[in-house]
């Protein structure tokens, strides 16, 4: 098995989807979660084409959140859309990553993923809220390349 397929356990996979459909419950905001071996590009760069080849970059109100791993690189990028990036603080997503980062120096990748996705959520919920008109644009489910 390769390091990405080992990375999370299919219950801690479990637990993380199960904190992005509480994040996504109370707002029209996506967030996504792909981890992948290594980046070859720039990971800020990587984590952009991921971004578009997942199709956050579609939704409604632009308010996709994907949290972006290169797992033997030891580097992540959380990478907001234009609606959510308009309307959260300059150092939100600092903060969000210092939190996550928090986890990643102890082992423990399933909590700072859970942390991460919940801190997204609540920022979306603020400014995105979830009215009768949304519908989950993107698929709940951590994708791998």
């Amino acid at each position: 098995m390769s390091k990405v397929e080992d990375f999370l356990s299919l219950e801690e996979e479990e637990q993380i989807i199960a904190a992005i459909r509480k994040a996504e419950s109370n707002t029209s905001g996506e967030i996504r979660i792909h981890i992948e071996h290594t980046s070859k590009i720039d990971v800020y760069e990587r984590a952009l084409e991921v971004f578009h080849y997942l199709k956050m970059d579609t939704t409604r109100l632009r308010n996709g959140v994907l949290i972006y791993l290169a797992v033997n690189d030891k580097n992540f990028v959380i990478f907001g859309d234009q609606g959510i990036n308009d309307v959260v603080s300059d150092n939100f997503w600092d903060s969000t990553k210092d939190i996550m980062l928090s986890h990643f120096k102890n082992g423990d990748f399933k909590q700072g993923l859970i942390d991460g996705v919940l801190k997204a959520g609540e920022q979306l919920e603020k400014h995105f809220p979830w009215d009768d008109m949304d519908k989950d644009e993107l698929p709940n489910k951590i994708s791998k390349g």
